[in-house]
């Protein structure tokens, strides 16, 4: 019985535009490696020598890393007593004065106590389950981008105005609560018209239920979470690439022309550059250091930054990947209504800093 054998056809794969760019990169670096080996190295130091000083002096042997851990922790002792949950009973009845439906606001409320994601994950099947609009839940973003992301923004923001000899207190209320008010009803006028008023009398409760000693220790190791797997490797991105970026010669441009920038918009440059690129904690850290160097006008403009949906990739990323899980509106849709909330939060830091500096000095 004859056997015949079926021919396989053989056919490489295509190429794909990724391959390409690879191939590419090899190239370049066999060239590199040739010409000036010295480079590659080179700029390898310089990512390390701008992320050393930063992650291991700073946060690790330093005061921050110590700052973070103990500020969530009471941030979440402050949950567990009841103070998020007292301030949607301070904000509500304000809501429904001018005629804002009360859930918009949960977000920023619950965010005050310093977490972003959670306060998507819980705030945002609310609002659509009590059937909010698009334009409500873009309220809800927005609002939610004028308070900080970290309650340790807060901590070392008030640790730095009293080592500075500064008034906090006018600060916190027109910096932090008028905004949860002041926003959304601003926006509902302009942005977002597609509001309808609902008064909501079930609000969702936010006190946990955790008992005592678990609620420390929890959020101690929430803390630790942030510093390890958030804020350390966010730094060292951030930092690795501004070495990079130095060493080709690059970076100075682009930092001189973000410091100019800042500095017009009544900000620290040093500070609002960290806010932006790396975390409002390192900020708020080199804040409490330079309290004493840095104009009053431009910390408290430093100060209403960090206390926003910074760092970049929290608009960018974070915030978009959330509430579309988690409510009606597309990643796009959401980014669009962070990255407003950013804008607006820079516009309020140069206008309080000039208002509020006569005040607290």
């Amino acid at each position: 019985m004859a056997v015949k054998e079926k021919e396989i056809a053989v056919s490489e794969r295509k190429m794909e535009t990724i391959e390409y760019v690879g191939l590419t990169l090899l190239f370049l670096s066999l060239v590199v490696l040739f010409v000036k080996p010295s480079l590659i190295g080179g700029i390898f130091d310089a990512m390390l020598g701008k992320v050393v000083p930063t992650v291991v002096k700073v946060y690790l042997t330093g005061t921050l890393g110590s700052a973070i851990i103990l500020s969530v922790m009471t941030g979440r002792i402050l949950e567990r007593l009841g103070f998020t949950d007292a301030l949607v009973r301070v904000f509500t009845p304000l809501a429904r004065l001018i005629k804002i439906t009360p859930l918009v606001i949960v977000p920023a409320i619950y965010n005050i106590l310093g977490d972003i994601n959670a306060a998507g994950r819980i705030t945002a099947p609310s609002l659509k389950k009590a059937g909010a609009t698009k334009d409500e839940q873009k309220i809800a973003i927005v609002t939610m981008c004028q308070s900080e992301q970290s309650f340790s923004t807060f901590m070392l923001g008030l640790l730095a105005f009293t080592k500075g000899g500064i008034w906090a207190f006018p600060i916190i209320v027109v910096g932090l609560f008028l905004p949860v008010i002041a926003v959304p009803w601003i926006l509902s006028k302009t942005f977002f018209r597609d509001v309808k008023y609902k008064d909501i009398s079930e609000m969702p409760r936010f006190t946990p239920t955790t008992p005592a000693i678990p609620t420390v220790f929890n959020g101690a190791r929430e803390g630790a979470e942030l510093l390890f797997l958030l804020l350390i490797p966010a730094a060292a991105v951030v930092f690795a690439l501004m070495g990079a970026l130095d060493f080709i010669g690059i970076w100075k441009p682009i930092e001189s022309a973000m410091s100019a920038a800042l500095q017009a918009l009544s900000i620290d440059p040093t500070t609002g550059m960290q806010s932006i690129l790396v975390a409002p904690t390192l900020a708020m850290n080199t804040l409490v250091e330079n309290i004493s160097k840095i104009p009053p006008r431009l910390a408290i403009g430093s100060f209403i930054l960090a206390a926003s949906g910074l760092p970049l990739q929290i608009p960018l990323a974070q915030i978009p990947a959330v509430w579309s899980q988690n409510s009606d509106l597309t990643a796009s849709e959401a980014m669009q209504a962070a990255v407003l909330g950013i804008i607006i939060r820079v516009l309020s830091a140069f206008a309080m800093a000039w208002i509020l500096t006569p005040l607290v000095v």
